[in-house]
């Protein structure tokens, strides 16, 4: 199991993160993760931002998906 580290952890970070872990495959576009998640864009784009930045995600074009994911599916 990956571990998140980021500064700041809330029941939001918590939340995302486990979508991603239930779904491995789960790519979201910003704009989705928003809808899925009820929140508006600065929310979600600092949510999924400190994820990247605990290393847990990555952004590959405009997708966000789970860090350790080998390659990226179109």
């Amino acid at each position: 199991m990956t571990r998140v580290s980021i500064v700041q952890s809330t029941d939001l970070h918590h939340r995302v993160w486990s979508e991603f872990l239930e779904m491995p495959g789960l790519r979201l576009t910003l704009e989705q993760a928003c809808r899925l998640w009820g929140v508006d864009q600065t929310t979600g784009a600092d949510v999924l931002q400190d994820l990247v930045d605990g290393g847990v995600l990555r952004q590959v074009g405009p997708y966000y998906i789970r860090a350790d994911l080998n390659r990226f599916c179109a």
